[in-house]
């Protein structure tokens, strides 16, 4: 069997595909837990937040929790990305000011948890905004789930299609989200 890091990304998305689930009220749960977890391997004084559908109730999203981790120096996001890699979560992708990791993929498939951790600069916080606008907002969650949906028949092999197609909502509704807050 080929290791998750030997295979191409046609591979991993036939094993990793596009699911979308009802809301589950375990995913609340399993985010504090993580976070617990997460508090005993990361320095003090850094933040952490339920982000993603997973965080929304009433809408569709795929079972995976969401956790933005915010440091506050540039620095700290190369410090706490190598805890997190010691402690078995695995880089997903990797910029000047934003890494996401991963933990719950197996060359099986997924675990029965997965999450992706989103580590940002404090200041960094578009995905706050969307989130909290989603929950005052049910209509446009529903608008939003419908997107989902529809990019999720399209896109269940393709995870980089799926995303894109969701950018233009996102960026609108974060916008709106500023505005208001």
């Amino acid at each position: 069997m080929k290791k998750l890091s030997e295979m191409t990304l046609k591979e991993l998305w036939q094993l990793f595909p596009i699911i979308l689930t009802e809301h589950n009220p375990y995913w609340e749960k399993w985010y504090k837990d993580e976070v617990e977890i997460l508090k005993k391997i990361l320095p003090p004084k850094i933040l952490y937040h339920h982000i993603g559908s997973t965080a929304i109730q009433g809408i569709m999203a795929k079972p995976i929790i969401d956790i933005l981790i915010m440091v506050n120096k540039k620095n700290e996001l190369e410090q706490v990305t190598n805890l997190l890699e010691k402690q078995g979560y695995i880089v997903m992708a990797k910029n000047n000011n934003r890494i996401s990791l991963n933990k719950g993929y197996t060359e099986y498939g997924y675990a029965e948890k997965v999450f992706h951790l989103h580590i940002r600069l404090k200041d960094d916080e578009d995905e706050i905004y969307f989130r909290d606008y989603l929950k005052t907002h049910s209509k446009i969650a529903k608008d939003y789930e419908q997107l989902k949906l529809e990019l999720y028949k399209k896109f269940k092999y393709n995870r980089d299609a799926y995303t894109e197609g969701k950018t233009d909502f996102v960026k609108k509704i974060t916008n709106l989200a500023k505005q208001k807050y």
